[in-house]
């Protein structure tokens, strides 16, 4: 199918959700719950648990769920998953002292990881201090990966495979936010341990941001002794929604060793735009997020090593129903769709007027049922076209995905 079909298919099916949207829920759209919020506020944001005997909040969320993947026409068969299941504490250490933190199980135990561990100090509403574990506030996702705020069960492409998603690093910082009227601003600024060889040496073989993840000493040291700058502005307004551009760039190879100037310094930069609001006369939510790479490659290194990357995700969820069910007084049934592109390889192979292929595009229609705000479940299918370096025909895969998320 043409990407052009898909996008009338899109448009179209737009226009017949809207004329099925149970009246009541115009007359009474559903509260934008986030309104009060920025991106940057996610870690304060999460519902938590606290009793008169612990100093301490909890809370933490899980995501389980079946899918059944075929590609070309060969599928593994029916899988259950149990992707995760996260923990999070915080605490108020003093007035104007707060520590937070999140911890999660990737895949049973997997994989285990610190994805933030923090202390906040407040000097003022535009001013305060954040040093420990943070995750670096590139694009809106990495920050707000939590499973049960969103109608999809797998994770934007361009943010897992593009982009590191849930990227995490130590070091400190500055943030601060203002309230004026419907206008909300806020900005973050971190120096964090960074970037390492692996963009480039991994298995995949190919520039690969995510693989810089699989380091387990950055959280101990840097593996060039250069910081990785990271830096966020977002302006919200009630009515328009709220727009963020972040940054997030160093150097990425070990140019001196021992003293020794052993190579050339070679950088890795990221820009990112992030885009979300919620309409609301129809109760439309819009999450958008593209992000731009650059990145030094060595002369010595091939084409299939691309330079330059970019990729995004746009959701579109339309309430359909909101009423009580089975003794919850604000479910609401939701229909939903994602569209995505990534490419890994932007660009003509050298003295040929051919594009270099390496980029995959996707549509995922969805239907989502939240019995209460704090817990969804989801059923969701996927379309995804994938080309190889070369722009051979496209790999083609289908799945299909039903699964539950809740915090806790």
């Amino acid at each position: 199918m043409k990407r052009s079909s898909l996008f009338l298919l899109l448009i179209f099916g737009n226009q017949l959700l809207f004329s099925q949207i149970d009246p009541e829920l115009l007359r009474n759209p559903p509260k934008d719950t986030t309104a009060g919020y920025l991106n940057m506020d996610a870690n304060y944001s999460r519902p938590g648990l606290n009793t008169n005997k612990l100093p301490v909040t909890l809370g933490g969320y899980l995501e389980a769920n079946y899918q059944k993947s075929v590609t070309d026409g060969l599928s593994e068969g029916h899988q259950f998953q149990f992707r995760r299941f996260t923990i999070f504490m915080a605490a108020t250490l003093a007035k104007r002292i707060k520590f937070l933190s999140e911890i999660e199980f990737e895949d049973g135990t997997k994989e285990i990881a610190i994805e933030f561990a923090a202390v906040d100090i407040e000097f003022h509403s535009m001013l305060n201090l954040r040093g420990g574990i943070i995750t670096n506030p590139i694009g809106s996702f990495n920050q707000n990966h939590d499973g049960p705020k969103w109608e999809f069960i797998d994770r934007p492409i361009s943010s897992t495979l593009l982009l590191p998603a849930t990227f995490s690093n130590a070091g400190f910082g500055l943030y601060g936010k203002n309230y004026s009227g419907a206008w909300k601003m806020g900005y973050e600024v971190y120096f964090t341990n960074g970037f390492n060889n692996s963009i480039i040496e991994n298995e995949e073989n190919k520039t690969f941001l995510p693989a810089v993840k699989n380091d387990p000493f950055r959280f101990e040291e840097s593996f060039n002794g250069r910081p990785l700058l990271t830096a966020k502005l977002a302006v919200r307004h009630d009515y328009t929604g709220e727009i963020g551009i972040s940054y997030m760039g160093g150097v990425y190879n070990r140019s001196v060793d021992d003293g020794l100037v052993i190579d050339e310094k070679r950088r890795c930069d990221v820009f990112a735009i992030d885009y979300k609001h919620t309409i609301p006369v129809l109760g439309t939510s819009v999450t958008a997020e593209w992000a731009w790479l650059f990145i030094d490659i060595p002369v010595t290194y091939t084409e299939q090593f691309g330079s330059r990357q970019y990729g995004g995700f746009i959701d579109i969820v339309q309430p359909l129903l909101k009423r009580g069910v089975l003794g919850w007084d604000d479910a609401i049934l939701n229909a939903a769709c994602r569209l995505e592109y990534t490419d890994w390889n932007k660009g003509t192979f050298q003295g040929k007027r051919d594009n270099i292929g390496e980029d995959t595009w996707s549509i995922m229609p969805a239907i989502s049922f939240r019995p209460t705000g704090q817990t969804v479940f989801r059923m969701n299918y996927r379309y995804q076209e994938t080309r190889d370096i070369f722009g051979n025909p496209p790999e083609i895969t289908a799945i299909f995905s039903v699964g539950l998320s809740t915090y806790f």
